[in-house]
This record gives C-alpha cells, structure tokens and sequence, in this order.
C-alpha cells in the first residue's frame, strides 16, 4: 500500500535530519507545498523555529517573470521561508532519501488577492464578498488558475501532483478570530450561502434562460429562516439544546465536509425550487468541469513524461472547498486519481469512496486521506483498522496529514501503522 505524507518546504528547509525522518515513516512519497494559502503553521521538531506564519497565499519557488509579465492576477511570492527556491530545496533532499516527491497546489483559495483586487471573489446573494474564494467564473481568474497549475505542479525534481481547491471555494473558512458560528449553518445553508452573484455569474445564469435578480431573491427568501434559528441542519428546527461538540469534531466537520451529501441538496432543492436548485447547478458544475479539465490538460502539457494528476475531491458536486465537488465519473475521465477526505468513522469513508470505485480503471488512484494530528481532529492509533477499511473500499493509497505538523507521538503511531499494513 503505498503512502504519502503531506509536508511543507519549511519542514524541511533548514533541518538536516528531517527528509531522513520523514522517509523512516514507511511512506514512499511526499506530497509537497508548491504554492499554500495563508496559515500559521507549528514546526514541533525544526532545530531553528517552532511558528511558521506565511502571511499570504504565495508560491514556495521563484515564478516564471515571462509567464506571468503583464498580467494583473499573478502568484504572490513568499518571503518566510530562507532562499531563493524552497520548495526546490526541500524537495531535493527527500529525493536524496528516496522519496517521490509530488507537489501539492492550492488553487483557487488566495485572501490577499480578494483584498487587492475585490472584483475577482464570491459575492454572496447578500452582496458581501469572500476574499478567499476567487470566482473560478470570471475569465481572469480562470486563466491565472489553470496557469498556476502548470506551473507549479510541475516543477524540476517532481513526478506528480495533486491539486487542491481546483474548483469552487465558499463561505466555509477557517479564518483568524472567526465570529461567524453564531447562527450554525448546515449544509445546504453554507450552499447557499456560497453561491456567487458577480458579474460572471449572473451573465451565466442569464445565458441558462434565467433571471438573476430572481435567482438571487429566491435565495434571500430561502435563507430568512436560517438567521432567525428556525432552520438547523436539513431543515430540522434548531432546539438551542444540541450536545456540544468536541474540538476535534468540530474540526473534522469544517476540514472534512461531513454530513449527509444526498440530505444537503434535498434541502437546497426545497428551499429554492427544483428549477432554480438546477439552474444553479448547471452553472456551477460547467464551470468547475471545464477548469479541472483544462488545469489538468495544462499541467500535463507542462510536464516532461509521465506526471500523475490527481485532485483533491468529494463525490457530492454542490460542495465546495479544499476537496472540491465533483461528478466520480467524469473528474476520472481526465484526472488519473483523487484524494479523498477519509477522517472519521467507517460511514463517512463509505460515502466518500463508495461513488467512486465503479468509475476506477486499474491505472486509477483513489487516495484515502486520513489526519494524523491528533490535535487537530486525527487519529492516528486507529490509523491502521481506518485504511484497511478504505482499502476494502476500493483505495488503493493513503495520504497522511500532516508530517510537519504532528507530535513525535503521532508519528510513533504513523509508523507503526505503517509497518502493519501490507
């Protein structure tokens, strides 16, 4: 069973003994940062820091001035790492110690671009904008996408990718100092909630045969329950006596899309009528159809022989986020694989892998994502029973998250999960 640990270049950069750590995991690839979004990272082990805050999304090599001369949508640089190339760097010494390296690249999901330039996120039925969420409509920012891919996937030293994001992003963010958990917004609210009203937006639905301003109304009327606690999960009425949750399923549940796919958009169609429910899929899905398959074209067309595409996925097509929606037959049509988000009990790893093993070919890669940080909602003890249940389910890899930021416990755990497992 192969295995591939997600890591960033500032794990490694700087600290001689971690690619030798990493590999002594058991896994045989990393899956590596190439262009991030803004966080503030722990570094548990690195012999110079323990905090690593990148300030903006950025690109961790030095982009390509003539790809990007000219044009007003182009990847930040980072300046929080040592270097002229970190990505270059760390990726280089866990070759050195026989590790694959895959790039990891986070797409469309870049706050300092929505704050400088407002015109290219989400705006909401409410007119606020999601400067973290570019509308992967608007023509602009398509192109920055799907050039972004090429470019970082395929860097010197690589030999596949993984594209996080590759779709649309919405309300759902973890966010500095969040305030927004006030009124819980279940699945088909956090929908709603995220469905774009821009100018490129509105031309689509208008192109759809139909009225936007209509559209946009229907949502607003939909959403009026929600704001007075009327409406909780699937349309259930909030009691204001839920058990309170752990912070680890809270986690889970914001990084994993939990919950019940088929239930969600049940409600959003009956919130909004079976013809406008459509309407708004129909456009959503072209869009993200049409940018996964022309980032994946990109990205071959940029690598040199064989180079692995996969995307970080859900089966469910309304959702949105780090693993974005997808039809499983048709991302596997062009993609050769997804990562799929595989944290939590045996049900939740059904809905998510079960859709998608009928459409896989033998060439086909179905990654099984699983947190290994206990901190951060993992379980990393169990890590062992929970991928030989997704194998039974048809994975045929697994993903671990994340290398960097786990405890020595953690990874004590990682390997001798590993060492167990055929």
């Amino acid at each position: 069973m192969k295995a591939s640990a997600f890591v960033y270049p500032w794990d490694v950069v700087g600290d001689p003994d971690a690619a030798r750590r990493i590999a002594d995991l058991g896994v045989q690839q990393v899956t590596l940062a190439s262009a991030y979004h803004s966080t503030r990272a722990l570094t548990p082990r690195h012999p110079r820091h323990r905090i690593v805050t990148a300030r903006h999304a950025a690109v961790l090599y030095p982009p390509d001035p003539g790809r990007w001369a000219g044009r007003p949508l182009r990847p930040y640089e980072q300046s929080w790492v040592d270097g002229a190339d970190p990505y270059g760097e760390a990726a280089g010494a866990l070759a050195d110690a026989g590790l694959e390296v895959h790039s990891w690249v986070v797409l469309a999901h870049n706050s300092r671009m929505g704050d400088e330039l407002p015109h290219t996120s989400v705006r909401n039925a409410y007119g606020d904008r999601y400067p973290w969420a570019p509308c992967i409509a608007r023509p602009e920012v398509r192109s920055y996408v799907v050039d972004l891919a090429a470019e970082a996937a395929a860097r010197p030293g690589t030999r596949g990718t993984e594209l996080e994001s590759c779709g649309w992003y919405g309300v759902t963010h973890l966010h500095a100092h969040d305030k927004i958990g006030g009124v819980p917004l279940g699945g088909a609210a956090q929908y709603l909630m995220s469905l774009c009203f821009c100018d490129s937006c509105r031309a689509g639905y208008a192109s759809l045969g139909a009225d936007p301003d209509e559209l946009r109304q229907a949502v607003l009327r939909a959403l009026r329950p929600v704001w007075s606690g009327q409406r909780a999960e699937h349309g259930r009425p909030s009691t204001g006596a839920e058990a309170p949750r752990r912070p680890a399923e809270e986690h889970e549940e914001a990084a994993q899309g939990g919950g019940d796919r088929a239930a969600e958009w049940a409600e959003v169609e009956k919130l909004l009528g079976a013809d406008h429910a459509a309407t708004f899929a129909t456009w959503r899905d072209r869009v993200a159809a049409e940018l996964q398959r022309d980032a994946v074209a990109a990205v071959r067309d940029a690598a040199d022989g064989a180079f692995r595409v996969l995307l970080h996925a859900d089966p469910a097509p309304h959702r949105f986020g780090a693993n974005v929606g997808v039809e499983p037959a048709g991302i596997l049509s062009h993609a050769d694989g997804v990562v799929l988000p595989c944290t939590g009990n045996d049900a939740a790893r059904a809905d998510v892998l079960t859709p998608f093993a009928p459409h896989a070919t033998e060439r086909t890669t179905l990654a099984a994502n699983f947190t290994v940080v206990t901190g951060m909602g993992g379980s990393p003890a169990t890590l062992e029973s929970d991928a030989t249940h997704a194998i039974g389910l048809g994975a045929n890899e697994i993903r671990l998250y994340h290398a960097g930021l786990a405890s020595d416990a953690d990874l004590a755990a990682v390997r001798a999960a590993l060492a167990r497992l055929p």
